[in-house]
């Protein structure tokens, strides 16, 4: 190997352009691919700016000639030379109307051949590629991502500075407090029986940091939840998070949208328009079928119960005699594409997800109308269906009749989303973000057939609900609000209750008596007998912000070291087996393992 002796490095590969011509400049990085022409060698060298062609004739010096026609893919080499225009260019990258006549070569590191080629768009299997993920993340698409994330989070850090926001640190060796999700756990050595707890978020402490004074804390935290993963989910992940003292809901979302002007508009050139829309949970729910709707193409969904009351398709009016409804969304110019075959995996699909079934009538171009339930409907009710939702020929409508209204609202919601992809109507490089406001403070939960809290217990009902907070729950809203950019769920937060009498009613209602409450929040609670300012904040998940701005598919893209479904490393080989020593240290036995 050669030592770096006498070169220092003066510019990225990626960095130099045709005004550079004339200048003596220093790069290092791999070797992308090598082509020896016999008389001319032309080595391709990347670093994460990107890639520079070096150039080697006849007229170099012997023993650099011979360097350069030894290298290999991935050798690690340091380069100094002449940069001047290329004959023969190449306009698929930025530095192709230059190349550098090298006129002194390293060979730094020698490789092996890697497992996979490092290249855009590698076709190998992702886990092979996170085995070996220090290669995976040379590829220049991820380094990408990767370079995109640091921009976003020092954006992140100025704006939030610069609008007078403290940045502080909050513990990660906590008590374990109920957010919804399992705690990872971390034995005490010292306290043998006792765990810590790797927090789900920084919500106690960024509100005693309200209590402390601070006034609007922030904090590119570490989060960790120990559930089932999915493209979106990572058992750890990062959050921007922000509190607000002396603020009600309007200031929060304030710095929210400004937040997210500055950080598209920096990071990727685009504008948003302020003020962000808005919905409320209720609204969303109705129109399309879900609290995170994504708001890029129509498709809304349209109450057919008024229309169809009193026909002949049992499916329809007992639906209705139960308090239910029926609804549907109607595919416009979707015949061709969504064939009976297709709508059959339709109906499959929603029976998978809590529907009963689905009917669906097809509007030919020529005027003419097949349907799953036309002979239960005279011409006249036919006829009322199709104009209250707005078809046509050509159009294709779902529907669903249910006795809840829930069941009815999701599974369309999920309808929708499918069809939107078979037709492939989702428009690509637009970013739809919208507020979802008025939560239901209470959730009904099935299994124990009571309501349960749909938030954490230190949410802030809406003021006009405190009146019946103990005798119609259901109709109870919450200060909560939550941003959506695509369908995805960026941010939750709320305003919180500081007011001890308040707190009390909702513990209460939540099912907590006083000793409960006092064993897991009694720190917080005890804070706030010392007076505390009203506050409340919100929490904007880093790696989703950084996964849409990006369309990719998966958070596993812009999270350098992530893991895969089973909450594994596939590169450290973590989760792993400890040895006998340290158990006994933490007082720990395993009473059985799983291989």
């Amino acid at each position: 190997m050669d030592f770096m002796t006498g070169l220092k490095r003066t510019h990225y590969c990626g960095d130099l352009r045709l005004s550079d011509a004339g200048k003596t400049v220093t790069v290092a990085g791999w070797v992308q691919r090598q082509r020896d022409l016999g008389a001319l060698i032309f080595i391709d060298l990347r670093d994460r700016e990107g890639i520079v062609q070096l150039a080697f004739d006849e007229s170099t010096a012997k023993e650099i000639f011979e360097k350069a026609a030894s290298a290999r893919s991935e050798y690690v080499l340091m380069a100094q030379g002449v940069v001047r225009e290329r004959s023969a260019k190449n306009t698929e990258i930025p530095t192709g109307e230059i190349e550098i006549e090298v006129t002194d070569l390293r060979i730094l590191a020698k490789s092996e051949t890697p497992p996979f080629e490092i290249i855009e768009d590698c076709q190998t299997a992702e886990l092979t590629r996170l085995k070996y993920r220090y290669l995976d993340l040379r590829r220049p698409d991820l380094q990408k991502n990767i370079l995109l994330r640091h921009k976003i989070t020092k954006i992140t850090r100025d704006y939030f500075d610069e609008n007078g926001f403290i940045e502080i640190e909050t513990p990660i060796l906590i008590k374990s407090t109920p957010e919804g999700a399992r705690d990872y756990l971390v034995p005490s050595r010292i306290h043998k029986g006792k765990f810590y707890a790797l927090p789900q978020s920084p919500q106690l402490y960024k509100q005693l940091s309200m209590v402390a004074g601070f006034d609007r804390y922030m904090q590119i935290a570490r989060c960790f939840r120990d559930e089932d993963l999915r493209a979106d989910r990572q058992p750890e992940f990062t959050q921007i998070d922000l509190e607000m003292s002396f603020v009600d809901m309007e200031d929060v979302l304030a710095i929210g949208e400004g937040y997210m002007a500055r950080v598209f508009k920096e990071a990727l050139g685009v504008d948003i328009q302020l003020p962000l829309p808005r919905l409320t949970y209720k609204e969303a729910m109705e129109r399309y079928g879900s609290d995170k709707p994504d708001t890029r193409y129509g498709m809304e969904i349209c109450d057919l119960s008024e229309t169809v009351k009193g026909c002949g398709f049992g499916v329809f009016t007992g639906a209705l005699e139960v308090g239910g409804s029926v609804r549907c969304i109607t595919a416009k110019n979707a015949f061709n594409i969504l064939t009976r075959k297709e709508v059959d995996k339709l109906t499959e699909m929603v029976r998978g997800i809590g529907a009963k079934g689905l009917a669906w009538a097809r509007l030919a171009e020529d005027g003419t109308i097949a349907s799953s339930f036309a002979k239960f409907l005279t011409e006249d009710e036919m006829n009322a269906l199709l104009e209250k939702a707005d078809a046509k020929p050509g159009d294709v409508v779902l529907i669903i009749g249910d006795g809840k209204n829930s069941t009815v609202l999701s599974v369309l919601g999920a309808l929708r989303q499918a069809v939107a992809k078979k037709l492939d109507i989702i428009p690509e490089n637009q970013y739809n973000l919208l507020w979802i406001t008025e939560f239901p403070f209470f959730d009904w939960d099935e299994d124990s057939q009571q309501y349960v809290a749909m938030h954490h217990p230190f949410t802030s009902p809406m003021d006009e609900c405190l009146d019946y907070l103990e005798t119609d729950k259901g109709s109870v809203r919450a200060k909560a609000y939550d941003l959506v950019l695509n369908g995805v769920e960026l941010c939750s937060g709320s305003i919180r209750i500081t007011n001890p009498d308040l707190q009390a009613r909702i513990f209460s209602l939540l099912g907590l008596s006083d000793e409960e409450a006092h064993n897991k929040f009694g720190y917080l609670l005890d804070a706030f007998k010392y007076g505390a300012p009203p506050h409340g904040g919100m929490g904007i998940g880093l790696d989703r912000l950084v996964m849409q701005m990006l369309g990719s598919e998966s958070l596993r893209d812009v999270i350098a070291y992530p893991k895969v479904q089973n909450a594994s490393e596939p590169m450290t080989e973590c989760p792993a087996t400890v040895d006998g020593i340290q158990l006994d240290d933490l007082g720990i036995a395993i009473s059985a393992t799983e291989e």
